[in-house]
C-alpha cells in the first residue's frame, strides 16, 4: 500500500485530527484526474468522479471551481515516485499542477506516495472479474480513493 509523504504547503489553519475536513484526493494523470473525497464520517475515502484533462489553465480552473463548490480545505495528491523514491519527470509535472491548483484554491496540498496504487486497483478489479483495461476511468477514481485513504489513515495516526 502507498505510504504518506507528509509535507505540503503550509496550512492557513491548523489541521486537527479529530475534526472532519473537506479534502479532495487526486490521482493526476496525463489524460484524466481521478477524484475521491471522504465519506460523511471522514474515515473512508469514496470515489467522486473523473475529470478529463484539457490544458493546464482549464484543468486548474475546472478543479478550482469544484473545490470552491465543495468547500475543500486541503488537497491530497498522489505523487508518482521512481522505485528508488526519487522524483522523476512525471512527479515534477504532478507537483507543478498540484501547487498551481492549491494556490488557486488557497488550500494546503499534501502528497502521498502512489507508486503501487494503479497496480493494486487493477489487481483488485481482476480478482472481482472486471477488466481494468476497459474501465480506465474506474481505475483512476479508485486510485484516488487509495491515495486519499492512505492520507486519512495517516492523519488519524497523527502523521499529518
Amino acid at each position: 500500500m502507498p505510504r504518506g509523504l507528509g509535507g505540503g504547503t503550509p496550512s492557513p489553519r491548523p489541521l486537527h485530527p479529530r475534526r472532519l475536513m473537506r479534502v479532495l484526493g487526486l490521482d493526476v494523470g496525463e489524460r484524466r484526474i481521478g477524484i475521491a473525497k471522504p465519506d460523511e464520517t471522514g474515515t473512508l475515502a469514496v470515489p467522486y468522479g473523473v475529470y478529463h484533462r484539457k490544458n493546464l489553465a482549464e484543468d486548474v480552473a475546472s478543479l478550482s471551481a469544484l473545490c470552491q463548490k465543495l468547500g475543500i480545505e486541503a488537497l491530497v495528491v498522489g505523487l508518482p515516485l521512481n522505485m528508488d523514491g526519487t522524483e522523476g519527470p512525471q512527479a515534477k509535472k504532478v507537483r507543478e499542477f498540484a501547487e498551481k491548483l492549491a494556490e488557486a484554491v488557497k488550500v494546503p496540498v499534501f502528497y502521498v506516495d502512489e507508486r503501487w496504487t494503479t497496480e493494486e486497483v487493477e489487481r483488485a478489479m481482476r480478482e472481482a472479474g472486471e477488466k481494468p483495461s476497459r474501465e480506465k476511468e474506474k481505475v483512476d477514481a479508485l486510485s484516488a480513493v487509495l491515495i486519499l485513504q492512505v492520507w486519512l489513515e495517516s492523519r488519524r495516526s497523527g502523521y499529518h
